[in-house]
């Protein structure tokens, strides 16, 4: 970590010297402006990361957009981020829940009319002159989850057009995770678009083990000539906004996010109830005397969009299984924020390395340098990154494959160095 003297020799004995590390799906959209050293990520050898996941990005602003949307046009954010000068360089993707949010509002259920469609299309439009590396969406959320795929597909077209890719959290990654991966490929069947599937996963305990039915189903896809790929973090809980989560009815039965019990929920930040941050809604419901539904609702009437949580919801066959495919690679999904964030923000990489490939023997370490690097600069257009050679970018980590290990817990998830120094 820090910054090292121009024509400073280091001695790299012993160690493994690789390109630095993309992270193809952060939330530190933000993130990167309020704390330019962005020690969370570097840490873990990150030197790039892919911003405005899930459909929300930090433009374009509105009263409604949900989430980091603060800026008017793509281009304004990239004018801040070059003016914060953080310590990873910053690609973009623009929401298309921030475009729907602020043309038809925040939970508008409906479909866009004329005017509301070609409205989304010029912030797409846009924002791909801005410098966007394509569109997101979070199909999940709102205002996402009230589009239907022609909508997508009309505003995907552009971004075909111009280049780009199509980055989706998909409408539902549990009960009806395949009928999702479906609709996925139907729009990038349509318009051409390259397709990365976000954060790909098997949620809720009934669908534990359909992992390998997913794939099957991005392979048919691939042999007939779709783009598809996707990312994944190496753990077996999520996280997300609990205002979300509540309002998907995963409290109340089967939701996009499977079905989860109030001891599956643990509150990450809540900035107006710290006492509950490290405790799950469980355990929440027992010392406040409030039953465990009530007192999710409460908080999310208090806490809005600020209260993040961690969701236990995937078995660990299936993480391995995703993670063997050679179509995926490495994204975080770190949500920055709150006193114990999920500990993929801080460690998703040294986790990976130390792990998945000295530990489990899951990946060798050549394949998992490339999903690191190679892989995500080839795919999100990184020009002259993600390979060691002359002429690219001294983005590099050097680490210690005998040593490199996550160090972080769910209980302390900044705990550590993520990455030993030689």
């Amino acid at each position: 970590s820090g910054s090292t003297a121009p024509n400073t020799r280091i001695d790299g004995t012993g160690l493994v010297l690789a390109p630095g590390f993309i992270d193809v799906h952060s939330h530190d959209d933000t993130a990167v402006l309020a704390e330019p050293d962005h020690a969370c990520k570097t840490l873990q050898g990150v030197t790039s990361v892919v911003v405005g996941n899930c459909g929300m990005s930090a433009a374009p602003a509105s009263a409604h957009t949900p989430g980091v949307t603060v800026y008017d046009r793509v281009a304004d954010y990239l004018a801040a981020v070059g003016e914060h000068r953080p310590a990873v360089n910053v690609g973009t993707l623009v929401g298309h829940g921030a475009i729907r949010a602020a043309v038809m509002g925040l939970r508008t259920d409906r479909q866009p009319d004329t005017a509301e469609r070609s409205a989304m299309a010029d912030h797409v439009a846009r924002a791909l002159e801005d410098g966007a590396l394509g569109l997101s969406s979070g199909l999940a959320y709102e205002p996402g989850r009230y589009a239907r795929a022609d909508e997508l597909v009309e505003l995907n077209r552009p971004v075909a057009e111009a280049g780009g890719l199509y980055a989706t959290h998909m409408r539902d990654e549990g009960d009806q995770l395949l009928s999702s991966i479906d609709e996925s490929i139907e729009v990038a069947e349509r318009t051409g678009v390259p397709l990365q599937i976000s954060h790909l996963k098997a949620s809720g305990r009934n669908n534990w083990g359909t992992a390998g039915r997913a794939l099957a189903r991005i392979d048919r896809a691939r042999e007939r000539g779709v783009d598809v790929m996707a990312d994944q973090y190496p753990y077996t809980r999520g996280s997300s906004l609990l205002e979300q989560i509540v309002s998907g009815g995963a409290l109340d039965g089967p939701s996009p996010f499977g079905q989860v019990t109030p001891a599956d929920v643990l509150v990450a930040a809540a900035p107006g109830h710290p006492r509950g941050e490290g405790r799950t809604e469980a355990e929440i419901w027992a010392a406040e005397g409030v039953e465990a539904r009530e007192m999710a609702d409460r908080i999310v009437e208090a806490e809005r969009r600020r209260c993040i949580v961690v969701i236990d919801n995937m078995a660990e066959d299936d993480v391995r299984t995703i993670m063997g495919h050679e179509a995926v690679m490495v994204g975080s999904d770190g949500v920055p924020g709150g006193a114990r964030p999920h500990p993929r923000l801080h460690h998703t990489y040294p986790r990976v390395l130390g792990h998945y490939v000295r530990g489990q023997g899951l990946l060798d370490l050549p394949d998992a340098i490339r999903r690191m690097t190679s892989a995500p600069a080839r795919r999100f257009g990184f020009a002259d990154r993600g390979e060691i050679r002359p002429g690219a970018y001294a983005d590099l980590v050097l680490f210690d494959p005998e040593r490199i290990i996550d160090t972080g817990t769910y209980a302390e998830p900044t705990s550590g160095r993520q990455v030993r120094p030689g």
